[in-house]
């Protein structure tokens, strides 16, 4: 009776309603936290959150743009475009609605504040208007500043114009010579194919409509007339490839229109530039430029025919100018 009495008697609460400390607390069921990829270093150190995606995009037709690309677009928050307008075109062929941020040669450096403030939240693309960003195009200042402020850049390669013109060129493409667009000025064009001539290797460079038939003229007169395959609105609606040579593709091109990948190919040229030493060159050069100032004829075009003629740079060919006359031409000689 007593052990009943006991064991009745601890059952009931106490004059608060509470049961005697005999029974164990019920505890909140705790949940297991399961920690994050490099949790432990991110206690520690703030790291750079976002990655930079640079894109590739078709060179004229759409259907080129990869998968993966495509991924990227219609998942990423912010895209860096150098057109927003032509940006705006592909991704509404993908039904992608992605923010745009304007970002070109002008203004990356204005624009790189944004950006990274972007990058501390989430990824970012870079896409220009056509092929990849960098090569010959915006964007490798803002990509090497993005990866020194320590965050990731990935590449997502697309078509490229140089590529695709070696594809179908004809020539021997294992080794090549990438030139983008030459320069405006002629004789800084001509010295420009000579120099990359000497490579003995294939030429890829690009070229505007309005200047198409003024670079086939120099390439004809500065490599001697070497077989190219002119290319032009690549992977479009009105593709094109010429091939013969160059003063044939001058006679061929009256009225260029659309964009244009010119191919060279290898030539001896480099070889024969090759075969005179560099001072025999400036030999040359000197007794030309003596010959022009006994004719009378003016600094700044003596200046042009010597480069033209003998491929050497025109800051070399001007200070053989001015050693050929006195130590500082007058007004009328300058160049």
């Amino acid at each position: 009776m007593r052990l009943l009495y006991l064991i009745s008697t601890a059952a009931k609460p106490d004059h608060i309603g509470r049961f005697p400390a005999c029974r164990p607390p019920v505890r909140a069921p705790q949940v297991r936290q399961t920690p994050t990829p490099l949790s432990w270093i991110n206690e520690r150190y703030t790291l750079p959150v976002g990655t930079l995606y640079v894109i590739g995009t078709p060179i004229g037709n759409l259907e080129d743009l990869t998968l993966r690309a495509s991924r990227i677009l219609s998942s990423i928050p912010l895209v860096a475009a150098e057109d927003t307008r032509v940006t705006r075109r592909l991704l509404a062929h993908l039904d992608a609605h992605p923010r745009l941020l304007s970002c070109h040669e002008h203004n990356w450096k204005r624009q790189l504040p944004r950006l990274l403030e972007a990058l501390a939240v989430g990824d970012v693309a870079l896409a220009t208007d056509a092929g990849s960003p960098a090569v010959s195009d915006p964007g490798a200042g803002l990509v090497a500043a993005i990866a020194d402020a320590g965050h990731g850049v990935v590449t997502i390669p697309g078509v490229s114009a140089v590529t695709a013109a070696l594809s179908v060129a004809g020539f021997t493409a294992d080794r090549f010579v990438f030139l983008g667009f030459l320069p405006r000025r002629r004789s800084e064009r001509s010295s420009t194919l000579t120099d990359a001539a000497r490579s003995g290797q294939t030429l890829v460079l690009f070229e505007s409509p309005h200047r198409l038939r003024a670079t086939l003229s120099d390439i004809a007169d500065a490599l001697r007339d070497p077989p190219v395959a002119v290319c032009r609105e690549l992977t479009k609606l009105h593709e094109e490839v010429w091939r013969g040579s160059a003063s044939d593709a001058l006679a061929y091109f009256t009225e260029p229109r659309g964009e244009f990948t010119i191919v060279i190919g290898p030539t001896s040229r480099g070889d024969q530039q090759d075969s005179s030493s560099e001072e025999e060159r400036m030999d040359a050069a000197r007794q030309a430029l003596i010959e022009h100032r006994a004719a009378g004829k003016r600094g700044r075009d003596a200046v042009a025919e010597v480069v033209s003629s003998t491929g050497l740079p025109r800051r070399a060919v001007y200070a053989l100018w001015v050693e050929t006359g006195a130590s500082t031409p007058d007004q009328r000689d300058q160049v």
